[in-house]
C-alpha cells in the first residue's frame, strides 16, 4: 500500500531544492551572467512583488519595487553569502528595504510630481515692454532646461505640463507603466530644478 505525502511534507521537500537552483542562478548573477538574472527573475518575482505589495499597497509601485530589487541583485551578487541565509530570505529583505524607502518617499514625492504649473504659463503684472522682455527670456531659458532632458523624460513632461494630460492618461499614451511615467517626470523635475532654481516654484 503506497504512502501518501501531505503538501507540507512536499513543500518542504521542494524549499531546499528551490534554494540551491536560486543560489545558483545568484553565482551565475555574480559572473555576469545576464541570463542567470533572467531565470531569477522568471522563478522569484512573483515572491518580491508580493511582498513590495503589502508595504506599498499600489500595484504600480509595487512593479518598480520589483525591478529595483533584481537592479540591486545585478549590482551586488556576488556579496551574496549563503551562510547567512537563503536567497529567498536575501530576496524579501531587499524587496522589504526598497519598499520602505519607497513609502518614507511619499510625502515629499507629492511635491516633487507637480513641477510646472508655473512654468508653463509665466505671468506678470507689469505690462511695459521690460516685463514683457522678461517673459520671454524666462520662457526661452525654461525651453533651454527642457531640451536638455532626455528625451523619455522631455515627451512625458511636455505632455502632462503642455497638454494637460493626468499621469493616468499619460502612461495610456506612452503605452508605459504608471509608476514609469511618474518616475520619469520625477526625474525631469529634479534635473529642472537644478537648471532653474529662481524659476522653480
Amino acid at each position: 500500500m503506497g504512502t501518501s505525502v501531505s503538501s507540507n511534507e512536499a513543500g518542504s521537500t521542494a524549499r531546499p531544492a528551490r534554494e540551491a537552483t536560486w543560489g545558483e542562478l545568484i553565482t551565475r548573477c555574480a559572473k555576469g551572467d545576464s541570463d542567470g538574472l533572467a531565470a531569477l527573475y522568471d522563478e522569484s518575482s512573483s515572491l518580491v512583488y508580493r511582498v513590495a505589495l503589502r508595504f506599498v499597497a499600489n500595484p504600480a509601485d509595487a512593479e518598480e519595487v520589483t525591478m529595483d530589487v533584481y537592479q540591486q541583485v545585478w549590482r551586488t551578487a556576488e556579496r551574496y553569502a549563503g551562510e547567512r541565509g537563503t536567497v529567498s530570505a536575501w530576496l524579501v529583505t531587499l524587496a522589504r528595504s526598497r519598499a520602505l524607502d519607497r513609502v518614507r518617499a511619499k510625502a515629499s514625492r507629492t511635491r516633487v510630481e507637480e513641477p510646472l504649473p508655473e512654468f508653463r504659463e509665466l505671468r506678470f503684472t507689469g505690462a511695459g515692454p521690460e516685463d514683457a522682455t522678461l517673459a520671454t527670456q524666462e520662457q526661452r531659458r525654461i525651453r533651454a532646461a527642457l531640451s536638455t532632458l532626455p528625451h523619455e523624460q522631455r515627451e512625458a513632461v511636455e505632455l502632462a505640463f503642455y497638454s494637460g494630460l493626468t499621469h493616468a492618461e499619460l502612461a495610456d499614451r506612452l503605452q508605459q507603466p504608471l509608476g514609469t511615467v511618474k518616475t520619469r517626470i520625477r526625474s525631469a523635475m529634479m534635473k529642472l530644478r537644478e537648471q532653474l532654481g529662481d524659476l522653480a516654484p
